[in-house]
């Protein structure tokens, strides 16, 4: 039963890898068609999404990670099933590609995160393990497993579990975890080959100036990133003042006029700041396709604004697109160092500035570029993005969002380096302000 857990998890990976790139071509067909079509469709898409979110699949908003994270700190069973079930997990890919399809700013790495505990939950439930500590294993397992199966990087999915998700590695756990990635790597392997996600890159830097750029990207990029996560996580609760608290009460009209605003993001952008940002960072990485300079903060802006609208999707992917996007603004200010190894160097920085998990960082984009000339820069690029980010940002995005989810459970547990959220700010969703009826 698990092994075929694993498999269907890798599958439903791809499936979902699949279904957002065809969402991406269609709606750029339909920039093709008019360029003002994002002004109808982002609007009606996103209120569409918010509606049926609340109305069909609670508990499916956001990413994904920080309803894992906190699943694992659960013990009621009740309450865990409100934030990890196959209801929730074909809800959060529909949704997903619903988003992608109104054009918004989301990734599906962190739902395929949550769609793989789900997976793994539900068959933990179905054999009735004798375990709780089994059960959590799976729950782990399952996460690590989506994002090997998502990017096609078996080495960051156990570092990402080890990191990000559980803080810890006991050893009872560690097989479970592997197995799971193996299984569901092997699965994407059989079905799309032996890819990279972005391509491979072979920049270097050699042990001079070029280093200078290790320095600024991980400063700047950690910085860039900080200042993302603070304002998301001051965003949880809705905007302030009358008008948030009125649209709070509306939570689909808040989705629509956040779709305005991301078609007019869209538009000012050239069309670059659409769905998950991989198109475009691809492009930077292969210096083949210029983007505009003002497209790594006009993306940060898309990606803020998807994100209060409080519809399902993950922000992986636009970090690393946005991280890309200020790595290429760094590398025209140093015309010393290889233009592509800054854009790494951006990219991981504000990665790991976004999340302050330095070698999840590290070793994703690592993986995801096929370039091991960069290790050492990578390392210490992400080590100072996390350190940077900690200056705009103290909390960790993910745990700060998962205590969010674990107040709204009222689930009493400690989790490190997060701290408590007050009562006023805890268990709403972002740009609604209301509880789930349902949880």
């Amino acid at each position: 039963m698990f092994w075929g857990g694993a498999i269907a998890l890798g599958a439903t990976a791809v499936l979902f890898a699949e279904g957002a790139e065809a969402a991406n071509r269609l709606f750029e067909k339909l920039l093709t068609a008019s360029p003002y079509w994002p002004l109808l469709l982002s609007p009606a898409g996103l209120a569409l999404v918010a509606w049926i979110t609340r109305r069909y699949f609670p508990g499916s908003q956001g990413s994904g990670i920080p309803q894992t994270i906190a699943a694992l700190q659960i013990t009621d069973h009740a309450a865990r099933g409100a934030v990890l079930s196959l209801r929730i997990g074909i809800g959060k890919v529909f949704l997903t590609l619903l988003a992608l399809l109104s054009g918004a700013s989301v990734g599906r790495e962190g739902p395929t995160v949550q769609v793989g505990a789900s997976i793994m939950h539900s068959l933990s439930r179905l054999a009735n393990f004798p375990r709780p500590e089994l059960e959590k294993g799976l729950i782990l397992a399952g996460g690590a497993a989506g994002v090997a199966a998502a990017f096609n990087t078996p080495l960051a999915g156990v570092v990402f579990a080890i990191e990000e998700m559980s803080k810890s590695f006991e050893q009872r756990t560690n097989g479970i975890i592997l197995t799971a990635v193996i299984l569901a790597g092997m699965t994407s392997l059989a079905m799309s080959g032996n890819y990279s996600y972005f391509g491979h890159t072979s920049a270097e830097l050699g042990f001079n100036e070029g280093w200078l750029a290790v320095l600024a990207c991980g400063i700047a990029g950690g910085l860039l990133g900080g200042l993302f996560s603070r304002v998301l996580l001051e965003t949880r609760s809705g905007l302030p003042g009358r008008w948030g608290a009125w649209l709070r009460q509306h939570p689909v009209t808040m989705a629509a006029l956040c779709g305005l605003v991301l078609a007019l993001i869209g538009l000012v952008s050239g069309h670059t700041t659409y769905g998950t940002g991989y198109t475009e960072a691809k492009a930077l990485l292969s210096e083949t396709d210029p983007m505009p300079a003002s497209y790594g903060i006009l993306k940060m802006l898309a990606t803020v604004v998807s994100y209060l609208s409080g519809i399902p999707g993950g922000i992986f992917a636009p970090s690393l697109a946005i991280g890309a996007g200020f790595g290429s603004n760094m590398a025209d200010w140093m015309p010393y160092a290889p233009a592509g190894a800054v854009v790494i160097l951006g990219m991981v920085a504000y990665f790991s500035g976004v999340v302050q998990a330095p070698i999840t960082a590290f070793v994703i984009v690592m993986e995801m570029t096929d370039n091991h000339n960069l290790l050492l820069p990578l390392m210490a690029a992400a080590i100072l993005g996390s350190v940077s980010s900690r200056l705009v940002c103290r909390k960790p995005l993910y745990k700060a969002l998962a205590v969010g989810f674990l107040e709204r459970q009222r689930v009493v547990t400690t989790m490190p380096d997060a701290a408590p959220v007050p009562p006023e700010q805890a268990g709403v969703h972002p740009g609604t302000g209301q509880h789930d009826a349902r949880q």
